[in-house]
């Protein structure tokens, strides 16, 4: 499908814009405030302050200047009005003797005022929200006139805080007040002007049509984050591939694999456009990014740290890295990979020689009739590999290799004997393979290639290719759009040339919604646009996103929570019937994942590092088909109880009861969650009830909906579920929905606490109950699964009284041997990996960045000496 039909239809399923909120106050208490930047520590403002820490990665306090009060008649129905003019996020900050009223976003307009240009100017009056900005001149007469724009018919400036009942007036006082949900405006004016532009080549145009294969760019993944082998090969894929589609559980590394790919894009002279569907997820993975060097990341939305850098862009810079300061990085990091290579090289030789040399005895019964029979295979010198290319070769080559060789029936037995007979003799001569050395060596050479890479992105991203006399002047005008208003800032980023300052400043993140509302609207303007969790954005809102790149990533989980569609069947099908638009635009159905993961193959992201395996083993098997390689898994978390399910007929107190127990333990980061709105609710006003807004801060404590919590995670959580023995089949559906359910018990990394007043339930809550109630039981380590020299050595390591576990599963990987008390296990590898070098080393890799302490004992290294190698391993 074109694009343009793709936008009209999109357009015509666009929502209108939302309700308009008339009423702050029913999100909590709304609190008049004597000074506009303090309040004292009342019980009103002790329970926002609570609120606030509760819901702190939501920033749901705002402060209002200019309030309009009162009952009016809206659209033929009697309405409360409690809506204030100016309104900001802010946090309240503990003081001696009160609060601290502290900026934590934008000072934005009210949205009642429909005029754009309008509301611009209104924001970008002098002083504007500043302290003391209400009692000085000329602040009432531009409350009155704000407030006329509005449309509402006030009729007084109040010289009090009551609210009439028969009339709207203005209270030109500042207050505070709780925010409880934010929606986005309508888009269908914007899908209507994206459509008569040209946007072929664009990310959007390769999403609704054939994607092209995209010639492959193989060159190495070089990276100042360490990557398993899916997470590199998405970083490969996006330099090139129109769509690029990576799909994972919780905790399977999305948003590691995201920063990785964004990194590999700017680094390479790209830009990269990131998209999350929240406030809090666009600054989880600014912060993600910024414990990597590389660009500075532009957070273009409702975010408090664009301040600083709107301060660091004015801040001055220096002139920015050479051409031959680039250079110089750049040889660095081919030194340092040079380095890398060499040293993998010499270690999958040593893995390679051990491989060779356990082959031996098979060949034993055979050698001498080999021998007699292909004796060019064991002169001295014979490089094995050499031959064997040349005999696959053909021809004139393999022709002449057999001549000299002997026998053409049994020349590659022959080959491989007189190989495996040399590694054993080499190994015998040599005392051993030893790697320990090699693979410090390893790692600290890996290390310095990370860091200079790191080095090189960092300067590469201020180099000055980027920063050129049309760069510095767009920042400059971007950094007094950041400073401005929402919808003055909306204004001046139009105007500013986006070319140069994307060249500059090459790494943006901002919300969805954000992104329409704030970025010019050029296509293409970006390389790569990130779609995170993209299961929850609908096709209607990507659209202006994927508009504005020429590639796309797309990151999702089909298995959590989807968008919400309030669109009915019958409009879809009468507006897809119209413009003979096909199945993938039912915008009801078929999310920007589901529409991404048709047009380009899946990475499937397997690698779980969040979860112990008790709280991760019910969804990976209930909804992932057991397709998750749990790294999380050890001697002392496999046994770990880690679900806790409490029966109560009141379960906010027993709520109460479990945060006070889990608090007494001692861990920081609790979350409390219900799939229900109001039983959230309850559970926020319990809470705030029973502690103070420091204890709250301590703890970590958090509280919201099951949806409120996709995209986080806490040390423990505890859920309770809202439902009742009577309550109604539709109530529990909605709970038992797999997509809601898999978010509610992926959310703890130690403990799970569901609190239920049900007692045997059916369907998936009754499996799910079943599956807490029989905690995984530890089992007597089973000494016939180690063969060989494993069994061997761990026989001996179980005389000298050490605790030996043969064969341990890590996820897809297995350990030889895992020895030592639970709490402090080492990895012995007795053997290289069947699959050879290269599984030997991935495997290493996954096991050490799990946190595992390895070590390889090769019988090679003891001539075959259990007893020795035991000692020597405990010593």
């Amino acid at each position: 499908m074109v694009p343009s039909r793709v936008l009209e239809v999109l357009a015509e399923l666009a929502p209108a814009g939302n309700d308009r909120e008339l009423d702050v106050s029913r999100g909590g208490p709304l609190i008049w405030l004597d000074d506009a930047e303090k309040v004292g520590r009342t019980r009103e403002a002790n329970r926002l302050a609570a609120i606030g820490a509760l819901h702190r990665e939501e920033r749901p306090l705002r402060r209002g200047w200019g309030f309009l009060v009162g009952r009016t008649e809206v659209e033929g129905k009697p309405r409360k009005i409690r809506v204030p003019l100016l309104s900001q996020p802010v946090q309240l900050e503990r003081g001696l003797l009160g609060y601290r009223i502290a900026p934590a976003g934008d000072v934005e307009i009210t949205p009642l005022i429909a005029d754009r240009a309008l509301a611009a100017a209104l924001e970008a009056a002098p002083g504007v929200a500043g302290p003391g900005w209400l009692e000085a001149t000329g602040s009432k007469a531009w409350l009155w006139s704000a407030a006329e724009a509005t449309g509402l018919p006030v009729d007084a400036l109040a010289t009090g805080r009551r609210a009439p009942d028969d009339r709207v007036v203005l209270v030109p006082e500042p207050a505070l007040f709780v925010v409880r949900d934010v929606f986005g405006a309508g888009l269908a004016d914007g899908l209507r002007s994206w459509a008569g532009r040209d946007l072929a080549g664009t990310a959007l145009a390769a999403l609704y049509d054939t994607c092209a294969e995209s010639e492959e760019d193989h060159a190495d993944v070089v990276s100042p984050l360490p990557l398993s082998e899916a997470q590199a090969e998405v970083v490969r894929r996006v330099r090139t591939a129109p769509i690029t589609v990576v799909s994972g559980p919780p905790g399977n590394g999305k948003s590691h694999t995201v920063v990785a790919a964004a990194l590999e894009v700017v680094h390479r002279g790209g830009s990269v456009l990131v998209a999350t569907q929240s406030s809090h997820a666009a600054e989880v993975l600014a912060g993600l990014l910024g414990r990597y060097p590389g660009p500075v990341p532009v957070l273009f939305g409702d975010a408090a740290r664009r301040e600083s850098l709107a301060t660091e862009l004015t801040a001055g810079l220096d002139g920015g890295a050479t051409d031959d300061d680039l250079r110089a990085d750049a040889e660095a990091v081919r030194c340092a990979l040079a380095a890398v290579r060499e040293l993998r090289s010499e270690v999958t030789a040593a893995l390679e020689l051990e491989r060779r040399a356990a082959e031996l005895p098979e060949w034993q019964p055979r050698l001498a009739g080999l021998a007699a029979e292909v004796p060019g295979a064991f002169r001295d010198g014979v490089d094995v590999d050499r031959v064997v290319a040349r005999l696959d070769r053909g021809g004139l080559a393999r022709w002449w290799t057999l001549r000299r060789m002997g026998s053409a029936e049994h020349v590659r037995d022959a080959l491989a004997a007189a190989a495996a007979q040399r590694a054993a003799a080499h190994l015998a001569a040599t005392g051993g393979t030893d790697l320990e050395p090699r693979w410090a060596a390893l790692h600290e050479a890996e290390d310095a290639l990370a860091r200079a890479t790191g080095e090189a992105m960092r300067r590469g991203a201020r180099s000055r290719r980027r920063w050129d006399r049309a760069a510095r002047r767009g920042v400059a005008d971007l950094a007094v759009a950041l400073r401005a208003g929402r919808n003055r800032r909306r204004e001046l980023l139009s105007t500013i040339d986006a070319g140069p300052v994307v060249r500059a400043l090459p790494l943006w993140i901002g919300t969805v919604a954000d992104v329409e509302d704030l970025l010019p609207a050029a296509p293409g303007l970006f390389d790569l646009v990130v779609l995170d969790e993209a299961s929850h954005v609908d096709q209607v809102r990507a659209a202006p996103v994927l508009a504005r790149a020429r590639r796309a990533l797309v990151v999702g989980d089909p298995r959590q929570l989807r968008f919400v569609s309030f669109v009915s069947d019958v409009d879809v099908a009468e507006v897809l019937a119209r413009h003979e638009a096909d199945e993938r635009l039912d915008v009801r159905r078929v999310s920007t994942y589901d529409l991404a993961a048709g047009a380009s193959p899946a990475t499937w992201l397997a690698e779980h590092h969040r979860s112990v395996p008790h709280l991760i083993g019910f969804p990976a098997r209930r909804f992932y088909g057991d397709r998750l390689d749990v790294l999380t898994r050890t001697p002392a978390s496999e046994h770990a109880d880690a679900i806790d399910v409490i029966h109560a007929s009141d379960e906010i107190a027993a709520v109460l009861a479990a945060v006070e127990k889990e608090a007494a333990a001692g861990p920081r980061g609790i979350g409390v969650i219900s799939p229900f709105r109001p039983r959230a609710d309850a559970l926020e006003a319990a809470l705030v009830e029973a502690y103070p807004v420091e204890r709250i801060e301590e703890l970590g404590l958090r509280v919201g909906t099951v949806h409120a919590f996709q995209g986080s995670e806490a040390e423990v959580v505890i859920v309770s579920l809202g439902l009742s023995p009577d309550d109604p089949p539709g109530r529990r559906r909605f709970v038992a929905d797999p997509n809601l359910f898999t978010v509610m018990v992926t959310r703890a990394r130690r403990k799970l606490v569901v609190v239920t007043a049900l007692d045997r339930p059916g369907g998936l809550l009754g499996e799910f109950f079943a599956y807490a109630e029989t905690p995984p039981t530890a089992t007597q380590p089973d000494m016939s699964a180690a063969p060989g020299w494993a069994a061997e050595l761990a026989t001996e390591l179980r005389r000298l009284d050490v605790p030996t576990r043969p064969a341990y599963a890590v996820g897809r990987w297995t350990i030889d041997l895992c020895i030592g008390p639970p709490e402090d296990p080492t990895g012995i590898l007795c053997a290289p990996h069947p699959d050879g070098p290269e599984a030997h080393l991935n495997r290493r890799r996954a096991l050490t960045q799990a946190g595992w302490r390895l070590q390889d004992a090769f019988a090679s290294r003891w001539n075959g000496d259990p007893r020795r190698a035991a000692l020597d391993l405990t010593s």
